[in-house]
């Protein structure tokens, strides 16, 4: 049996804490500042909703809608995040 016995801080959220970040959720995709990470929540400020990402390879969305605040996104309802073009 393998088994990979290793800890490691600032891995996943937390390396792109201060970046502007896609956070894909199972309903909604959401770009912004990431300013915050806990165990539960992220914090995004300067929040847009993506209704439409556009081109992949290119940077800026076909249609993203502002929030007027900043959005706090469950953990447990993200599918999958990078850092923005």
């Amino acid at each position: 049996m393998k088994r990979l016995i290793e800890q490691v801080e600032g891995e996943g959220l937390e390396s792109l804490l201060g970046e502007q970040v896609e956070i894909w959720c199972c309903r909604y995709i959401y770009a912004g500042k990431l300013t915050g990470v806990n165990d539960k929540d992220i914090l995004l400020a300067n929040a847009s909703i993506v209704y439409e990402t556009g081109s992949f390879d290119e940077s800026g969305y076909s249609d993203s809608q502002k929030l007027p605040y900043p959005k706090y996104i469950r953990i447990d309802s993200i599918e999958s995040y990078n850092k923005a073009l």
